[in-house]
């Protein structure tokens, strides 16, 4: 076997000019010759003629394809979604109660508004723009002088003015209701205020002379009592 292969060497050798045995850590396993360069079969190919030492672990290029291994595509990370805008929290529902002096609204035992009673139902309006209410309830108070029939009536006369002027000023009349409660819900303590018909015991009074306004379901900032 060794005798056959040196007669390979040495044929080759003879029929290729210049070949040598010569070989680097580079080119170990190929013919080279006497420059180093490789002996490749023929200038069409490339190949390189190998030795009897060539092995596939000594393939190089361009004499032999080196296996590659196949690169794994970069991972692509997704973008993160853009984190969510906060929602607003959802509005609240609220209840205002105002009560306004009857004395302020109108003259003594009567139902008119007085200028200054509507420029005190003007700032209310004015503390409701913006908001959105469902319904405003209006409630009209007298205090316990007179019969029940005229206190009820007269309630009632002052609860109505009072919801005709809020609609005067934009309000939306189907939403506002009107009612009279006479002489029935006072709010001065049952001992106070005692004595016949006066001036002393009409000042005494005068807290259960009111119109109490009640606004639901409104949205917004809360508006003052008075």
């Amino acid at each position: 076997m060794i005798a056959t292969r040196t007669l390979i060497f040495a044929a080759l050798a003879a029929a290729l000019p210049g070949m040598s045995a010569a070989q680097d850590a580079r080119n170990q396993g190929y013919l080279v010759d006497s420059y180093g360069n490789n002996i490749t079969t023929s200038s069409n190919t490339g190949l390189c003629w190998r030795d009897s030492d060539w092995t596939p672990a000594r393939s190089v290029e361009p004499c032999d394809p080196v296996a590659r291994k196949a690169e794994a595509p970069a991972t692509r990370v997704a973008a993160a979604p853009p984190p969510e805008k906060p929602k607003a929290p959802p509005a609240r529902m609220e209840q205002r109660k105002v009560n306004f002096s009857a004395d302020t609204l109108f003259a003594f035992d009567k139902s008119v508004l007085k200028p200054e009673g509507k420029a005190a139902l003007d700032e209310f309006g004015r503390q409701l723009e913006g908001s959105q209410y469902e319904v405003i309830f209006v409630t009209g108070h007298t205090d316990r002088f007179g019969s029940n029939d005229y206190n009820q009536k007269l309630s009632e006369r002052r609860a109505h003015a009072v919801k005709d002027y809020l609609v005067s000023r934009n309000m939306v009349a189907g939403r506002i209701t009107a009612d009279g409660k006479g002489e029935t819900q006072p709010v001065t303590p049952a001992g106070d205020c005692l004595g016949a018909r006066s001036a002393k015991v009409i000042a005494c009074l005068q807290p259960d002379r009111r119109v109490h306004v009640e606004v639901t379901g409104v949205k917004g900032p809360a508006t003052s009592s008075r």
